[in-house]
């Protein structure tokens, strides 16, 4: 099995290809040692002294750090990866799901047309970007023109974040809907 690695925007955060799909569908942001319970990857993942989050996305691993060199930490998670797959032990354990904000939502249901529009746009052509370099973006609600979105993976924390938002996601959206005055982050 090779492991291909790629650096992403934010540098306290490395992407990891296995060559092969992690997750079938949604995404798992995992940020803490407790959250790692989920999946018997992420706690040998978190057992790395210097492991501070892990995101799972459809076909890629990212891995958050809290101090430390690359050059020191990626040989331990690139051996936990390679593990785990070879092993043939589930990604998650039977009773942990993948993350699903939908529930948490906020909108006015008149606004529920503008609400799809967001969220299509989001979909195919904001996520196809961020999924590159190992993140995520969703939609989290909508109201008096702002749009509210949570930055997941190697997004969250990231110091070109701001940017990604006012400049690329707030621009694409002002285009289309003219309703929105603003973007932030959740």
């Amino acid at each position: 099995m090779f492991i291909q690695t790629e650096a992403t925007p934010n540098p306290a955060t490395l992407k990891f290809l296995p060559g092969r799909t992690v997750l079938p569908e949604g995404t798992l942001d995992l940020r803490s040692g407790e959250d790692a319970s989920r999946s018997p990857l992420a706690e040998r993942l978190f057992a790395i002294d210097g492991v501070a989050a892990v995101f799972f996305g459809h076909d890629f691993i990212t891995v958050t750090k809290t101090g430390g060199e690359w050059q020191h930490l990626k040989p331990a998670i690139l051996g936990a990866i390679m593990e785990h797959f070879m092993s043939g032990a589930p990604l998650l354990r039977e009773d942990a799901g993948v993350d699903t904000d939908e529930a948490d939502e906020f909108f006015a249901e008149e606004d529920a047309a503008t609400v799809e529009t967001i969220k299509e746009l989001l979909e195919t052509r904001v996520r196809p970007a961020v999924a590159g370099d190992g993140g995520d973006i969703t939609f989290r609600g909508y109201r008096n023109g702002v749009v509210y979105l949570a930055m997941k993976g190697s997004c969250s924390g990231c110091p070109s974040s701001t940017a990604t938002l006012k400049h690329g996601i707030q621009n694409l959206l002002q285009h289309f809907l003219p309703d929105v005055r603003e973007v932030e982050a959740v």
